[in-house]
């Protein structure tokens, strides 16, 4: 039975969901905080020890700026609301991603949250927030030459925004695309990769509980045979 540390999720749907039940992007985006909370406690129960949520990548900023400007209301009122239970909970909260760009305000924020939550073990939930893989990658190799250091993947490693966290065992992608959407791109190079049909706000803990339990008898090589 393989032993599952690390699950990777990009949560894909929502604005479609939204758009087939509310006639609202927004309200899917609202609706996929449901399966968020969810997903989180659900990790807990199967001892996982870190999950990572791809909330916001380098590209969304393409989107109109009525939908960014909800996503980033929501993304305010999820911390003022959850942080004291993540707190509670032994949830550790960290950040991936350049979040210089964010407004003073958000970025104290996020901040705070990681150090409220620093010290909590039971299970780290990573928020991938303004993350492109591309531009980690563009990251740790400047930092690489700065520090005039050799080109090693444990050299690397120390530098991209998972530094000390476990790649993903599984990745799961949820709204029947399959692609990674310039996520993790280099952390999953020996991941199982799951592509859900399901639109986020639809997926649920059976779902998940199904995608673990396939997991665990999947047979990993690792190039051997």
């Amino acid at each position: 039975m393989n032993p599952i540390q690390h699950v990777a999720i990009i949560m894909d749907g929502n604005g479609r969901w939204g758009k087939k039940y509310k006639n609202s992007r927004n309200a899917g985006h609202r609706a996929g905080l449901n399966t968020v909370e969810n997903i989180i406690y659900s990790s807990i129960k199967n001892k996982i020890k870190y999950l990572t949520l791809y909330a916001f990548s380098t590209e969304n900023w393409k989107r109109p700026q009525s939908e960014i400007k909800f996503l980033f209301k929501l993304l305010n009122n999820f911390i003022d609301q959850k942080i004291d239970e993540f707190n509670k909970n032994d949830i550790k909260l960290k950040i991936l991603g350049n979040i210089n760009i964010f407004n003073l305000k958000l970025k104290k924020k996020l901040i705070k949250s990681e150090e409220i939550t620093k010290n909590n073990m039971r299970l780290q939930v990573n928020l991938a927030l303004n993350y492109g893989s591309k531009s980690e990658l563009i990251y740790a190799f400047n930092k690489l030459k700065k520090q005039k250091l050799s080109i090693t993947e444990k050299n690397l490693e120390k530098y991209l925004y998972t530094n000390k966290i476990p790649d993903p065992d599984i990745l799961i992608r949820t709204g029947n695309t399959k692609r990674l959407s310039n996520f993790l791109l280099w952390q999953l190079a020996y991941t199982e990769i799951y592509f859900e049909k399901k639109l986020w706000p639809d997926f649920n803990k059976n779902d998940y509980s199904k995608i673990l339990k396939k997991f665990k008898v999947t047979k990993r090589n690792y190039g051997n045979i």
